[in-house]
Formats: structure tokens, C-alpha cells, sequence
């Protein structure tokens, strides 16, 4: 994954090119999850049809599709375990949106800010328990086993991010236990489930393969909210900043603030309401003092990590899929 000096890296290939393996199945995953939160009340179906139109790229599902291609033909399975995968990653945005009192997401309205806060919980609720009713209907626990593991993570990193007082205490340390509780944790749990669904003994590589590019979308995705303009983002450019949030750009940074630098990082996160030129400056302390090139040679690390993960898995369209989904979330083309 490193590219020697001076030398131009290739473009990473479009999410559209990584899913061509398994496009077929990938198609079905969508009606599956409708079938499976299907319900007869009105404010159910709202909610619901809000959310698919706001479901994103299907990665998670792409990735678990792919590891359980990788030795031909996947199990019938793995359509409906990728599907309850994707309402899990759903439920678990619909809650963190109703925590952060997000109004945007993908450039739509959240569900707490179209319909309320009390909705977005339950609504989450639902979706978390319709996603293991349907790991039960399967009848395999090694699924279901993996799945409750990675949402008993989510939930344990977004209360531990709550129980952060000091914004500015928070270590690097903190913030590897984070996104590898609320990201890498359930791309390891995919990967990992999708192997379970066709390509079994490859069950360990995958679930490490899957973390370690977790690990490397986080870093990547919190380098995009200091680098990305909201038309890239689909929600506010600069908006962990805007909301307190300390992720690795900064930590790389703050050992090397001047003391000026310093008290005005401190502003920032003492005003409530911390405006655009604020943000700005911020950003540009943090870039000058090589916070932004920090993080990335960090993301590097975990994609090569991602990448070792696939050694000795036979060569197929699947794993070459995978090595491309690595670039892919490193450069993150929208």
C-alpha cells in the first residue's frame, strides 16, 4: 500500500468497480432489509422509508458479500446476514445522529430532526432487534454470536466517548479504543460473518482484515471532516470541531501548539456556538503544525495492516475486490 517518493499514486477505484463481484447479490440486499423491518404501523413504514433513501453506499455489505465469495459460490445465507448487518450499522447512525443532535446526515434531514428524538431512539430500537430477530430466523449462533459481540462494542465506545469530560484530555490511546469500539469493530464483525456464510476457514483473516480497515475508515473519515467541503461530506465540513469532538488530527497536533496556539484551540472548544472562521483557523493551526499529515501516515499503517490480513487467500475477483476496498477508503472517492 506505501507508494515510494515522487512516485504518483493510482486513482482508487470507484465503490461501483469493488462491488461488480457480487453486484447480483448486493441488489438484493435492500428488499431483504425491507422485508425484514417490514411492519404494520404507519409511523414504522415513515421512518423506514426515510432511511432507505438515506442508506448510503452499502460498504458493509459489499465487504461481507465479497468474504464470503472468496472461494466461489456463496452460501444463500450470507443475502440475509448482510442485510441484518446493514440494519445494525443503520440503527447504530440513527442513535449517534439522536445523540449528537445532528440535523444532517448524507445531506438529508436524521430521523430525530424530521420526526423527534423519542422516534430516533425507538426507531434505532427497532431496527437493532428486527436485525437479530431474523439472525435467530437463520438459526446459525456463530452470526449471531459475532454480531451481538461488535453492537455490545459500538454501544460500550459511544458511552465511554459520553463519559469524556475534558475534551482536550482525551489521548491517542482513547481515541484508538473509540473508533475501534464504534467503527472497526462491526467492518471486522461483516468481513468476519461473510466468511462464516462461504469461505469459513478464512473466518480469522477476515474478521482482522475487516478491523484493521475499520480502524484505517475512521482515521480517513475524521480526516475528511478537517480536509472535505459538505458537498463531499453530505453534512457540515469541520462539524466534529463544531461539536467538541477531539479526533486524530488534533491529538497529532496538540503536543506541538504554541502557547497562542494553544488558547485559541482552548476558544474553540469553551464557545457553545464556535463559527466558521473560528473552525477555519483552527483547522489551519492543526494542518501547520502537521496534524493532518500525521493522521494519514497513521490510516497508511492500518491499511497495509488490512492488506497483510490478506496474504495467503487464493487469488479471485473477491480478494482482489478486498485489496481494492483498502485504496478505496484510504482516498474515500465520492
Amino acid at each position: 500500500m506505501s507508494v515510494p517518493a515522487r512516485v504518483q499514486a493510482p486513482p482508487a477505484p470507484a465503490l461501483l468497480e469493488i462491488q461488480a463481484p457480487i453486484r447480483e447479490r448486493l441488489d438484493q440486499v435492500a428488499p431483504e432489509m425491507w422485508r425484514i423491518v417490514r411492519a404494520d404501523a404507519p409511523i414504522v413504514e415513515a421512518v423506514n422509508a426515510h432511511l432507505m433513501g438515506m442508506k448510503g453506499k452499502m460498504f458493509r455489505p459489499t465487504l461481507l458479500l465479497l468474504a464470503s465469495a472468496l472461494e466461489g459460490a456463496p452460501e444463500e445465507r450470507a443475502v440475509p446476514l448482510a442485510a441484518a448487518g446493514e440494519l445494525v450499522h443503520l440503527a447504530s447512525v440513527v442513535h449517534d445522529d439522536s445523540v449528537d443532535h445532528s440535523a444532517l446526515r448524507r445531506g438529508m434531514p436524521t430521523i430525530n430532526a424530521l420526526f423527534s428524538h423519542q422516534v430516533a431512539v425507538i426507531g434505532g430500537d427497532f431496527l437493532y432487534s428486527r436485525a437479530l430477530a431474523e439472525l435467530v430466523r437463520l438459526g446459525d449462533l456463530e452470526p449471531l454470536r459475532v454480531l451481538t459481540a461488535a453492537s455490545n462494542e459500538m454501544t460500550l465506545g459511544e458511552l465511554r466517548q459520553l463519559a469524556t469530560y475534558d475534551a482536550l484530555e482525551f489521548t491517542e490511546q482513547d481515541y484508538w479504543t473509540l473508533i475501534r469500539c464504534k467503527t472497526a469493530s462491526l467492518l471486522g464483525a461483516m468481513c468476519e460473518i461473510g466468511a462464516l456464510a462461504g469461505a469459513p476457514r478464512w473466518r480469522a483473516a477476515m474478521a482482522r482484515y475487516g478491523e484493521r480497515l475499520g480502524m484505517a475508515f475512521q482515521v480517513a473519515d475524521d480526516l475528511l471532516d478537517y480536509t472535505a467541503d459538505a458537498s463531499q461530506l453530505g453534512k457540515p465540513s469541520g462539524n466534529d470541531l463544531r461539536e467538541h469532538k477531539v479526533t486524530l488530527p488534533l491529538i497529532c497536533a496538540l503536543p506541538k501548539l504554541s502557547r497562542v496556539e494553544r488558547a485559541r484551540v482552548e476558544a474553540l472548544f469553551a464557545d457553545p456556538t464556535p463559527g466558521d472562521a473560528h473552525i477555519a483557523d483552527v483547522v489551519a493551526i492543526v494542518d501547520g503544525c502537521g496534524g493532518l499529515e500525521a493522521a494519514r501516515l497513521k490510516g497508511a499503517e492500518f491499511a497495509e495492516e488490512a492488506e497483510a490480513a490478506l496474504t495467503g487467500i487464493p487469488a479471485s475477483s473477491a480478494r482482489d475486490a478486498l485489496t481494492d476496498a483498502i485504496a478505496y477508503v484510504i482516498e474515500r472517492r465520492f
